[in-house]
């Protein structure tokens, strides 16, 4: 008889749901992507609901649930903390405390209450949250043994776990504890360059290129102690977060000059190369770890979750390293992915189900297409009900040729299309898609579609096939979590001098042509590559293959399809009030085209920029 699992992660952040079947996955999904509150940490309620209908199951057929971490170990921490940081440290604790017995002690009453079951198990399981992040690196990976590495901002306690996989067994057997934490050295830069922790971390990553490594001997030198190893101690007199509500304290800021840069101001030459250092210190740590694994393990394969796993940049040294034979990330690395690593670890260690790993070389995660879709039927009674003009091509080839004309004239396309994404990346359900050949694709999609800070690069989707004509990778990158550099005959010169002078001002060198195509190649040379492939997702691969017999170019700017502050789009009235909040030009919900010059003038009154909290 099928083994149902439901998992759980809710009440830090990016709350998520994973039903698991057998060891094979059904369903997963965060809440922020139905609640519209991005980075939701509420109990997943609505993700539970939809991963139940997904598997078409009650929830009185579970036969357990998993929460993603160990709330009472997580209590002594904060306990713990406390008592170190003492009158300091109050305010901190009670914010804390609050949260604990308001939320996660009581996950087994909050489970019963809203699904009216705790599943057959009689009581709710707990996994601890390292064991859950090596467990979604591990199980959906396409390797039968591979070593684990895991590191983020904190769990219960740990910040880095090392370990191995075998078959169904996952083991972790060194770890590095708070309040010594890779994750939280990188989240503490970012809160200083005026980003939002648990948000903005990638921002700082995009940021590195523009800066030069000035800060890397001083964080070296007085933030953190790295050994040959990778293993790592922090000085903790610089930071606050043991003892306050900020991520860093006065000694922090006379360490670099002056106070944290303030959200939304100007960015100067001293955040540029702040980013650029930690960015730098961020890729020796994961290095020296990765062959510290190696050599302890004697494993040729590695898998990887985490926070600090969505590191793409780190992950591409790592690759280009060729530390491992091969690296698989769990794309969705974060605490979401926690939900799916606690069914999983339950299903394979608890019931004993055997694992399968696919053959040829794949993975189990399906492309992380794991959350919902949208039946033509739905879209077209949406769109009739509201009396928004629309155009149904059926025909697929018809359909995709006018899509990829679109794009090749210089349109900016909203793509819905299949089971929403798992994670944090967009990879062509819910993307916004344009054509990577114009110099102007990335402004205009930055400040008229996105609405957010210029300099961010967008990241290319290409035909697997097509991969090695642009880019110096290897390997396969199926969930954009590889940064490549684009091959040296395909780059542009760019005049660099009067920035790395001393001007701060990026905008000369973002509007810079870099590349033949400009859209998606950083100011360092580099992108953060996808590659599609025709059995994953056939629908996207067939659009890029389409713009490709128009232009000769194999493939496509692809970003998160939202604008800033938004969780990504899930359903059509989403992904339409997004279009109509933007200025893209033409909507493709499955088989129907909306275009935005047919539209009538929007009712929708209220101003995005204060629905979304900015990220």
């Amino acid at each position: 008889m099928s083994k149902l699992i439901l998992g759980i992660s809710a009440f830090y952040h990016d709350a998520a749901a994973a039903l698991v079947r057998d060891g094979e996955i059904v369903a997963a999904a965060q809440e922020e992507r139905f609640s519209r509150k991005k980075h939701d940490p509420r109990f997943p309620i609505n993700a539970i609901n939809f991963c139940l209908e997904q598997g078409f199951v009650d929830a009185a057929d579970l036969d357990a649930v998993v929460f993603y971490d160990n709330p009472l170990a997580t209590f002594d921490r904060l306990v713990e903390n406390a008592l170190a940081a003492g009158l300091s440290g109050r305010a901190q604790f009670i914010d804390a405390g609050r949260q604990m017995l308001g939320d996660k002690l009581w996950v087994e009453r909050q489970v019963k209450s809203a699904i009216g079951t705790v599943g057959k198990a009689g009581r709710v399981l707990f996994s601890e949250h390292h064991m859950a992040h090596a467990a979604s690196a591990f199980y959906p990976s396409p390797f039968e043994s591979a070593a684990i590495l895991t590191i983020d901002g904190v769990g219960e306690w740990a910040t880095t776990s090392l370990g191995s996989g075998q078959g169904s067994e996952v083991r972790l057997f060194s770890e590095i504890n708070y309040p010594h934490s890779l994750g939280l050295l990188y989240s503490a830069i970012t809160y200083f360059c005026g980003f939002k922790v648990n948000s903005g971390e990638y921002k700082l990553m995009g940021l590195a290129p523009y800066g030069e490594p000035r800060f890397y001997d001083t964080m070296r030198r007085h933030l953190i102690d790295v050994r040959s190893d990778g293993s790592y101690r922090l000085d903790t007199s610089y930071f606050g977060y043991l003892d306050a509500m900020v991520m860093t304290n006065e000694r922090f800021s006379g360490l670099f000059g002056g106070p944290p840069r303030q959200p939304e101001s100007p960015i100067t030459r001293r955040e540029m190369d702040m980013a650029a250092s930690v960015q730098k210190l961020t890729e020796e740590i994961v290095l020296k770890t990765a062959a510290h694994l190696r050599a302890i393990t004697c494993e040729s394969k590695l898998v990887m979750a985490g926070g600090v796993a969505l590191n793409c940049v780190a992950n591409g040294k790592l690759v280009a390293e060729k530390i491992f034979d091969e690296v698989w990330i769990q794309p969705a690395a974060g605490d979401a992915g926690g939900a799916l690593g606690a069914a999983l670890l339950v299903s394979h260690t608890m019931f004993d189900t055997p694992r399968v790993v696919p053959e040829r070389g794949r993975d189990a995660q399906q492309g992380s297409y794991l959350g919902p879709s949208y039946s033509n039927a739905e879209i077209t009674a949406f769109l009739a009900r509201h009396a928004y003009p629309y155009r149904q091509v059926s025909e697929r080839a018809e359909r995709l040729a006018l899509v990829a004309q679109a794009l090749a004239d210089g349109k900016i396309i909203g793509w819905f299309s299949g089971r929403m994404e798992f994670g944090p990346r967009s990879l062509g359900a819910r993307s916004i898609l344009g054509d990577p050949r114009s110099a102007t694709t990335q402004a205009t999609m930055n400040l008229k579609i996105k609405y957010r800070e210029s300099f961010r690069p967008f990241a290319p989707s290409v035909l697997r096939e097509r991969c090695a004509d642009y880019f110096e990778l290897a390997c396969d990158s199926p969930y954009m979590l590889l940064v490549a550099p684009v091959n040296a005959e395909r780059r542009l010169p760019m005049d660099m001098a009067q920035f790395r002078s001393g001007d701060d001002d990026m905008r000369a060198v973002i509007n810079q042509p870099r590349s033949d195509v400009p859209a998606i190649t950083h100011v360092d040379y580099s992108a953060r590559v996808q590659t599609v492939d025709a059995e994953t997702n056939p629908e996207y691969h067939a659009l890029i293959t389409a713009f490709e017999a128009l232009t000769g170019c194999p493939m496509l700017v692809n970003t998160s399809f939202n604008v800033r502050g938004e969780p990504i789009v899930c359903s059509p009235e989403d992904a339409y009030r997004c279009f109509m909040r933007t200025e893209m030009d033409l909507l493709v919900l499955e088989d129907v085209l909306v275009w935005r010059h047919e539209q009538p003038p929007s009712k929708d009154n209220e101003d995005w920029r204060t629905s979304y909290e900015l990220d």
